[in-house]
């Protein structure tokens, strides 16, 4: 399958977009007073939320490495 280098421009962007927002949230998620019991342990908001951050991160890079091999492919033709 080909990518237009329009698509391919669009997914790698996305891709990095991706993980800037996502490292945003996983520091923020990790001051949240929210994210740790009084004992010191992590809260269930904090296990739900680092769930979805880890599964964010790994489309963004799937999403991204797309991008770039279309990208890519698209150069050397």
């Amino acid at each position: 399958m080909r990518l237009s280098r329009r698509t391919s421009l669009f997914l790698l962007a996305f891709g990095v977009w991706s993980w800037i927002i996502w490292i945003t949230f996983a520091k923020n998620l990790w001051e949240s007073d929210r994210a740790w019991a009084p004992d010191g342990s992590p809260t269930a908001y904090f296990i739900v939320h680092a769930v979805l951050t880890v599964v964010s991160f790994v489309l963004g890079t799937i999403i991204g490495v797309l991008g770039w091999r279309g990208v890519r492919t698209r150069a050397s033709s």
